[in-house]
Formats: structure tokens, sequence, C-alpha cells
């Protein structure tokens, strides 16, 4: 999503300006990249886990050929900037890139590091960090901090939102998703949850493509105001215009995006990842509530939703101070950086 936002800041500067998008094959970024008109390649994506594996040795090879149709790529493409958020397909791209003389830009989003990034950094021309602190782990004198990109979702048309997911006015909006492919936990939890709401409170539930669903179809023939999807597009903004509380995973896009629409956010992290240490950061600056996807249950969410939704000062604080803990990177800034790097 930063990488969109990044296009979107770019073409409302340059109209002509052309961007080629490079993903893996079975990830959930396809879809949503082709509606925002860029065309999508896809690049096989070696991986190295920092432990041992029988894996790492077959990915050896993927990453040593994912780096020659790098180079080809790049060779057939030309492109004057490469760009990335710290996707691990990126990693061969971004060596070729170098070898190749083509400036290269991370940008950094979660707490700490990753180690895409980390293989990435040396070679980099320009490294941007989402949070202040995250400068000074990188190299001083190519890092500055950013903010996050992050698209323009305001400006929902609230009336025609209510009549695509049919949602009375004037109701209560609680809206939960779980990323880009779901989340079952967070999932479960909504709908242990949803009992225990009153009947007039709506529900948008966006569950994942590759989630089974089987559960959720069947509460929509229970609960009227709880309303079920796989996966959207366009719809988001609807979704998020809406919404007086979000429940959702903690992946740094969608922080952003919350602390962007100023969003009182309900966080649950997958437990032993870097979304642990993000929503760590947030809750301690007062600008989550974070659960526990171990030790909490839907039962917990319910009563911390139903606190939220009757007072709406406690919304309206949580949602300003996300704001301002993460705030948007300017598009002007975003603007500067590329010409910086392609004259």
């Amino acid at each position: 999503m930063p990488l969109l936002a990044i296009a979107e800041s770019y073409r409302a500067y340059d109209a002509e300006a052309k961007f080629v998008w490079v993903g893996t094959k079975n990830g959930p970024e396809k879809e949503i990249v082709e509606q925002y008109d860029i065309p999508f390649f896809t690049m096989t994506a070696g991986k190295w886990r920092r432990y041992f594996s029988w894996w790492n040795f077959f990915d050896i090879f993927k990453i040593t050929t994912a780096f020659f149709k790098s180079i080809i790529f790049i060779w057939q493409e030309k492109p004057d900037l490469l760009i990335s958020g710290g996707g691990f397909v990126s990693v061969p791209l971004h060596w070729a890139g170098w070898i190749l003389g083509v400036p290269t830009w991370i940008h950094q989003q979660d707490v700490e590091p990753g180690l895409a990034n980390r293989l990435m950094a040396r070679f980099a021309k320009k490294i941007t960090t989402a949070l202040r602190d995250g400068v000074d782990k990188f190299y001083i004198k190519k890092t500055e901090w950013l903010g996050n990109p992050s698209r323009d979702l305001t400006g929902a048309n609230l009336v025609e939102a209510r009549k695509r997911f049919n949602i009375p006015e004037g109701s209560p909006v609680i809206f939960a998703l779980g990323g880009g492919t779901g989340s079952s936990r967070l999932n479960e939890m909504v709908l242990e949850a949803l009992p225990a709401w009153p009947r007039d409170w709506q529900v948008i539930h966006l569950v994942g493509k590759e989630r089974p669903s089987e559960l959720q179809t069947r509460a929509v023939g229970v609960f009227p105001n709880y309303h079920v999807y796989k996966f959207f597009t366009t719809e988001m903004r609807e979704a998020y215009g809406l919404a007086d509380v979000v429940i959702a995973r903690a992946g740094f896009a969608t922080i952003t995006e919350l602390a962007a629409l100023s969003k009182a956010a309900i966080l649950l992290p997958m437990a032993g990842t870097h979304q642990d240490k993000n929503v760590k950061m947030f809750a301690d600056n007062n600008a989550v509530i974070a659960l526990n996807e171990n030790t909490d249950n839907g039962l917990k969410l319910a009563q911390i939703v139903k606190v939220l939704i009757n007072d709406n000062e406690q919304r309206l604080r949580l949602g300003r101070r996300l704001n301002e803990v993460l705030p948007r990177a300017k598009p002007e800034k975003i603007v500067e950086i590329i010409n910086e790097l392609v004259k």
C-alpha cells in the first residue's frame, strides 16, 4: 500500500510517469495493483530463514535465479528508479539495479528493520523511514524520516456507502479486517464477539480470500447486522469512512491507513512477529488498543468495542493520537525524493 501511495502521489505531479510492479505469483497484491492501471510482473521470491532449515539450500537457487532474471528485466524495462517497501522479492532486483547503475530507494515501515531491507540497505541510494526513531537504524547520511506513504482514502460518499453495505443511517459501524490474506484468529474473535453486541450495531467483516468463511456465512443468516466480504479494492474507502471502530491485524500498511484517517483502532498482532513490536510501540504511546491472540478472546474484544462505541471522546482521542505518532508522508516530499534520485 505505501508503494501504491508513492505512485499515486507522483502521478498527481506527473501524469505521464509510468510504473511497473514486480510481485510474487501468489501474492494478494496483484488484483489491487491492476486497479491502479500498473502492469504487474511476477518474480520468484526466495527467502532466507534466520534459523536452520533445509529450505534455505533450495532458496539459494531461487534467489540466484531471480537475480539473473532481474538483470534481464531491468535491461528490458530500463527503469529510472527502483523502489521497495521491504518485500523479499525486491532483494535480487535491487542488487541487480545497483550493478546496472539504477538508483534504488527502500522504505522502512516497521519498528525493526526486516532482513530484506538490511540486505538492500548497503546498495540503496536513498532510505526513508515511517517512524522518526527508525533513522538511526540505517546509514545516517542517506536516511531520513518521511512518515508513511498512504493512499488518499478520504472523501467517501457515506450515503452511497450505506446503500452498498445495506447499513441504516445512525447505526454504529464496526469494521473488522485481517490484512491482505485474512486472519483466522481475528475472524474467530469477531464471531465470538458478535452475539454480545446490540443488534442495531452494524459489523462489516472482511474475512480474506484465503480463509474459510463457512461459519461467517452461517452467521449472516442469524445476525442481519453482520455483513461478510472476502476481498475489497475500491470498497475500502467506503468501509473506512463508515467505521466508528476498526478491528485489524497489525500490518504497517493497515496501521498507516488508520492513522491517516484518525480511526480508533483495536489491533491483534501476529504473535512472535514484527507486528508485536509495532503494536507495542503504538500502544505504549496510547495510540491503539492492543489484544493478544493467545490469551484474549472474543468476549474481551466485545467489551472493548462497547466501551469505545459508547465513549465518543475516547474514540476521537485514540484516532488523533495515532495520527500524531504516525503522520502521513507528504506527497510533495515523495515527489522531491523521486526527482532528486532520477535527475
